[in-house]
């Protein structure tokens, strides 16, 4: 199902997800399952970013974006786009864009 490959995927977040610290969250809960990637707002008002890291830390990820996020926001949809196996890390950190 999910060997320790490392994979990147695409994430875009509907719903209230904008003014309730969303990305200071989606970038802490990165950081603490090991996860490398970024974070921003979009003019749409979703959150969209990028995830990489080990398969099964981002699928945590994806279901944490999905279910949880922040405490005030609320979450309509997630949707995951262009899942591919890495080679290496394209970041070096978890990132909030601006």
């Amino acid at each position: 199902m999910c060997n320790e490959d490392l994979i990147s995927v695409d994430y875009d977040i509907f719903g209230r997800v904008q003014g309730v610290f969303f990305r200071k969250y989606t970038q802490a809960e990165g950081k603490k399952l090991g996860l490398v990637g970024w974070v921003q707002n979009t003019s749409a008002g979703t959150v969209q970013g990028q995830l990489q890291g080990p398969c099964s830390k981002v699928k945590e990820m994806k279901e944490w974006l999905k279910s949880t996020g922040s405490p005030k926001s609320h979450i309509t949809k997630a949707e995951f786009n262009n899942e591919k196996t890495v080679d290496r890390l394209e970041h070096s950190s978890f990132n909030i864009v601006k």
